[in-house]
């Protein structure tokens, strides 16, 4: 028999009722053949007995025999979906010599979709009873299974072929392989099943080909079952080729927008050895840069050096213009509209501006922000500015802000520094002061999860800085300060009935805030803090907590403090485990204009989690301790 080098052939000790050599896809096989499978000469089907009665469906449509699977519960659901005697129970004019031969199959199909879960040495029946009162079918193939001890794990001898002499791949490959060897799926005591098998093969096959070796093939596998002694001897050779790096960035199907910039862009890390990885990472970055509506990275492996192989980014550029239109809703602030325009080339800079006018219940927003392409280091320019109207506590302040500076993204770290002038005016009974501010700041935040949209590991910490003076009605210097810090601390596994299983665990958010300033200066209330809402402290309304005046009047204030821990668990639903969580939480968080002044307000609620393609879906309900009230908070996605 000819074997492809990918194909992968099974070898059983077995009794005398199995072959010696038996296709473990024979029975993937089985299931999509039609007729042919009637025991009949040279696999075709057998001619009908000129003598054999039809047996014929009931004219209401009912099948012409029912069958019934008696067995464990590990084996049954697999019988019941998969024997071949389902596909022929509608059958109008079944002949009764058809169906004996269908009995006759039905113990070979039934002892191969045994094997494949891992029992090599059942005792079958296969009977034929009539149930003439019976209201599902006048007769009934009853199928009992005893499937014996099943089939586990004596020996796994993983190997692989020598590589091709490279100096550059000398402890990193010993420790990749160490790590296939470590990690394979079916170590000896572990139950045999064909997908266990499979299962155990690819991802092998994957660990290899994600990071060093992306050509890595399997050159043979083999599983020897012993069905008398239930051992299965498994072993599986692997080839994983050359260690490839990062060559240059080719891209194709670019018109309007400048290739070098896209390779800029993408910051794929050319010289490095090759990570999946850091392929998807280049790819998203290229996607989510507005000038593309569709990319797609690949390697050019045919012909060239395995040590600065060609990356190719197919590409659909995205329209030089464009306007988009929006909507939403909050349980912050209600409805929400919102109009883009994207300018992708802006003449004379150059740069990409995008303008936005969002409107809701208590936001009004008109904004631009131009940015250029980043340069051979990674830096890039940015310069914006925005008009707004919003609720600041129990006032409502018209603010103006400009700002220009650099900035940087790296694989895990966003970095920037600017110039900002902040203009505000508050409007309401014995409202704060008007104030006009120039500061310098800088801006670092280190994203350090296993997901950025997801996350369920990992941790994330920020920090700003803000020195600058005000300007009216007399020049007086702040400091402005901003920390948080977010992580994922792991709270034991919730494992499901099928196997399935997924962490449990702990989210802890903390968030802290300084304005340091001489008492009297007037600061831009944009430069103050109020804090409360979906992301912050559950059970108060958006930005309702904040410092008090004497008449008790709602406003920002120089010192924020918030905390939050909340009990993340993926819920089992009839033993599957499913995308959903439920959650337990206590939020904590005060503003004052003096340390002693910070008085906490408490939310304590509970939730669940959606694990949607674009990130969790968010629904909790939450009741503020003090407010002493029940709110509900809505919420798409993950932003830290």
């Amino acid at each position: 028999m000819s074997r492809s080098p990918l194909s992968h052939t099974a070898l059983f000790s077995t009794p005398a009722r199995w072959s010696a050599l038996l296709l473990f896809s024979a029975a993937s096989s089985l299931l999509l053949q039609g007729c042919s499978l009637l025991p009949g000469r040279g696999g075709e089907e057998a001619p009908r007995d000129a003598a054999s009665s039809p047996i014929e469906a009931d004219s209401d449509g009912s099948p012409s025999f029912a069958v019934e699977v008696r067995g464990p519960d590990s084996v049954r659901e697999t019988l019941e979906r998969h024997l071949e005697l389902q596909r022929f129970r509608q059958l109008p004019d079944l002949q009764a010599s058809e169906l004996q031969r269908l009995l006759g199959a039905a113990d070979a199909n039934a002892r191969e979709l045994l094997g494949t879960l891992g029992y090599f040495a059942p005792t079958i029946t296969v009977e034929l009873t009539e149930t003439p009162d019976a209201k599902l079918a006048p007769r009934t193939v009853v199928i009992t299974v005893d499937p014996g001890p099943q089939t586990h794990i004596a020996k796994a001898d993983i190997t692989f072929a020598e590589a091709v002499s490279n100096a550059q791949d000398g402890e990193g490959r010993a420790r990749q392989l160490r790590r296939v060897q470590n990690g394979w799926g079916l170590p000896p005591g572990k139950a045999f099943t064909q997908s266990a098998w499979d299962g155990a093969k690819n991802d092998g096959l994957r660990q290899l080909q994600v990071r060093r070796y992306p050509t890595a093939r399997i050159t043979n596998s083999r599983a020897e079952v012993d069905a008398d002694k239930h051992e299965a001897n498994l072993s599986v050779a692997y080839d994983t080729g050359p260690l490839y790096r990062f060559g240059p960035l080719r891209v194709d199907g670019n018109q309007r927008y400048d290739p070098d910039g896209a390779r800029r862009l993408a910051r794929l890390p050319t010289g490095a050895i090759y990570d999946e990885t850091e392929l998807l990472d280049a790819q998203l970055r290229l996607a989510s840069s507005g000038y593309y509506d569709a990319v797609f990275l690949t390697l050019d492996t045919e012909g060239t050096d395995p040590l600065a192989v060609p990356v190719v980014a197919q590409v659909r550029e995205a329209q030089l213009q464009k306007v988009v239109f929006g909507a939403g809703l909050s349980t912050d602030s209600g409805p929400r509209l919102t109009i883009d325009h994207i300018h992708n080339q802006m003449p004379l800079l150059g740069w990409r501006a995008v303008s936005k006018l969002s409107l809701d219940r208590k936001n009004k927003l008109l904004s631009t922000e131009w940015t250029d392409l980043p340069g051979e280091n990674g830096w890039r320019w940015f310069a914006g500015g925005q008009v707004q109207r919003e609720d600041t506590g129990d006032y409502e302040t018209n603010s103006a802000r400009l700002r220009g500076g650099r900035s940087k993204s790296t694989k895990n770290i966003d970095r920037n520094y600017f110039l900002q002038y902040d203009y505000a005016k508050s409007q309401g009974l014995n409202a704060p002061p008007s104030g006009t501010a120039l500061s310098i700041n800088y801006g670092w935040t280190g994203r350090y999860f296993n997901n950025n949209t997801a996350p369920t590991r990992g941790h994330g910490i920020a920090a700003e800085l803000g020195v600058g003076t005000t300007l009216t009605p007399e020049r007086d210097p702040f400091v402005r300060t901003l920390l948080r810090w977010q992580t994922f601390i792991p709270a034991g596994r919730v494992v499901a009935d099928d196997g399935a299983s997924r962490a449990a665990r702990l989210a802890v958010r903390a968030e802290g805030g300084a304005v340091f300033a001489r008492e009297g200066a007037q600061l831009p209330v944009t430069q103050l803090f109020l804090t409360g809402g979906d992301t912050t402290v559950r059970g108060y309304g958006y930005r309702k907590i904040g410092a008090r005046t004497d008449n008790d009047q709602l406003y920002g204030g120089r010192y924020m403090a918030v905390g939050s821990l909340e009990w993340q668990r993926p819920i089992v639903y009839k033993g599957s485990m499913t995308d959903w969580e439920s959650t337990l939480f206590v939020d904590a968080g005060a503003v004052a204009d003096k340390v002693g002044d910070l008085d906490p307000r408490v939310g304590v609620g509970a939730g669940v989690r959606w694990r949607s393609p674009v990130g969790p879906l968010q629904a909790d309900l939450a009741y503020g301790v003090q407010a002493k009230e029940l709110r509900l908070h809505l919420r798409l996605g993950f932003s830290f």
